[in-house]
């Protein structure tokens, strides 16, 4: 077995290592933001980011996801943080990790599997529009909001529209060149990938080394050329590795008892579980070669993660789609991408800060904007509209949902629409009527639940007096006692309309029919 790991893991090194690279440099910033947007030590995000890197993907079954601190926790972090207190916070983080492991070895990571494909990529389109939206402030200079924001309402009081239309009004010069800079980057590297020493050198990489180039290089000449600090990765500077355990702080277990820590350590699982598992989904859709990740064992594998990180004083971790779509795009084959990642976040805090700080957002912004036009692709929309109603309005209804509240939130709208369109379908056709003068056949093709009530209900108010009908159930499994119902009270009325009817198939008890049909069924 240890064979096959060291096989599957090294064997693609070539790409793997430049992925990671470029993962580490998204994940970066994403890190600071939201240990920032989350009122907790920058040094908590980034801790985060080396055990999901690290620890969790090496338990997990997934070859391409990538997990660390998540945008769509930082309310509910914040909110805990205030409520209880950081110390006490990570407790609530160790409880929340022993929540997901015993959800794991419960097998109910399945849950997954209930998302409609169509749901999945409505919130893949739905995470490429936002990362468009949210990045292109970024690329201009404007980095108010916290790098890795994906709320449509934002912690400044503005929103994803609002922050545009502010951001084109407050252009920052350098920043703007450094990103046109970078987009010729990207946009001409894949023409001297032909080049074998550029082959493994992914676009995304090079965009970063170029951004950070600039920002050091655009001040010698140019005297208003510099970059303050706004504009760059700030990582918290370490002279020593004790510096970095002096300032890590530790989960406070004499609150051990505390309902108010339990009610947020619930949370938090619950919240980071589903976050998880709607990655893992969109993340094995994203996967070229479309492996299959088993969900129970990314559970656990997310609690062990949760349950270290809380116990060394970082932020609850996630499978993160953000960080994900840039290692696929980023050309990543197996996990070793995402361990190399969270290695380097590992070395970036102890020895790299100096270096590091001259990355330009802007940069970044490139590298993202790039992702999130990937993911929302038009050829996608035009795939979805040609796949009918059915799928195109879960889809559309998805996108929209994400993009006006939340990952989490407009993913189960979509789910909820989708479950609605499923329910249409599989009422359509379940009984059919067919008539030949005055005879009349009703056949159930499907199963009949209460759903179909309103459809039974209609055929059997189009039986004319004076005829004969033919009611055929033996197809039907299961026939619901609301449906039995009608069909009794439409056996009674047969007689006052003179109406011949005859079943074909089981025929309900007479505990289901109604007073007059029981006594008549008795007799």
């Amino acid at each position: 077995m240890s064979q096959s790991v060291r096989t599957g893991m090294f064997s693609r090194a070539k790409e793997d290592i430049p992925a990671g690279l470029v993962v580490f440099l998204v994940a970066l910033p994403l890190c600071l933001g939201i240990a920032q947007a989350s009122g907790a030590p920058l040094l908590a995000g980034l801790l985060a980011g080396v055990v999901g890197g690290v620890v969790v993907s090496f338990l997990s079954g997934s070859q391409l996801s990538v997990s660390g601190p998540a945008a769509g926790l930082a309310v509910i972090v914040a909110s805990g943080i205030q409520q209880l207190g950081f110390s006490a916070f990570l407790l609530a983080v160790v409880i929340a990790g022993a929540l997901q492991l015993a959800l794991g070895s419960l097998k109910l990571g399945g849950i997954a599997h209930f998302f409609p494909g169509s749901v999945i990529k409505g919130m893949l389109a739905a995470i490429g529009v936002l990362i468009v939206l949210k990045q292109l402030p970024h690329a201009v200079g404007y980095d108010h909001d916290y790098e890795g924001d994906n709320a449509f309402f934002q912690p400044d009081g503005a929103n994803t529209f609002t922050a545009l239309w502010d951001a084109f009004g407050a252009v920052n010069l350098p920043a703007t060149i450094i990103t046109l800079v970078c987009v010729g980057v990207l946009l001409g590297w894949p023409k001297l990938q032909g080049i074998r020493a550029l082959r493994f050198v992914p676009p995304a990489l090079m965009v970063v080394l170029v951004g950070g180039v600039l920002s050091v290089a655009l001040p010698l000449w140019w005297s208003a050329g510099a970059l303050t600090s706004e504009h760059l990765v700030t990582l918290p500077a370490f002279s020593s590795l004790g510096d970095v355990t002096s300032a890590v702080m530790l989960p406070d277990f004499s609150r051990i008892l505390d309902p108010a820590v339990w009610r947020v350590g619930a949370t938090i699982g619950i919240v980071a579980s589903i976050e998880s598992l709607l990655s893992l989904e969109a993340v094995d859709r994203l996967d070229p070669q479309k492996r299959i990740s088993p969900p129970n064992r990314e559970l656990m594998a997310q609690g062990v993660g949760n349950l270290l990180s809380g116990l060394i004083g970082g932020l609850p971790v996630t499978s993160v789609i953000v960080r994900s779509s840039a290692n696929v795009v980023a050309g990543a084959q197996t996990k070793l991408s995402s361990i190399i990642h969270g290695v380097l976040l590992l070395v970036g805090v102890l020895f790299l800060a100096p270096v590091l700080n001259h990355v330009p957002l802007a940069a970044l912004a490139v590298v993202l904007i790039a992702v999130g036009l990937k993911l929302t692709a038009p050829k996608l929309w035009v795939m979805m509209w040609r796949a009918g109603w059915a799928q195109f309005i879960p889809f559309a209804v998805t996108v929209a949902a994400v993009v006006f509240t939340d990952l989490l939130t407009g993913t189960m709208i979509g789910l909820v629409v989708g479950a609605i369109m499923t329910l249409r379908l599989q009422q359509r056709n379940s009984l059919t009527v067919t008539r030949d003068e005055d005879r009349y056949l009703l056949r159930a093709t499907k199963d009949l639940t209460f759903l179909q009530k309103g459809l039974v209900k209609e055929a059997l108010a189009s039986i004319p007096p004076n005829s004969s009908v033919l009611f055929d159930r033996s197809r039907s499994d299961f026939v619901d006692p609301d449906i039995e119902e009608l069909l009794a009270e439409f056996e009674v009325r047969c007689e006052e309309l003179n109406i011949q009817l005859e079943w074909k198939g089981k025929v309900a008890s007479a505990s289901l029919l109604p007073l007059p049909a029981q006594k008549e069924a008795a007799a």
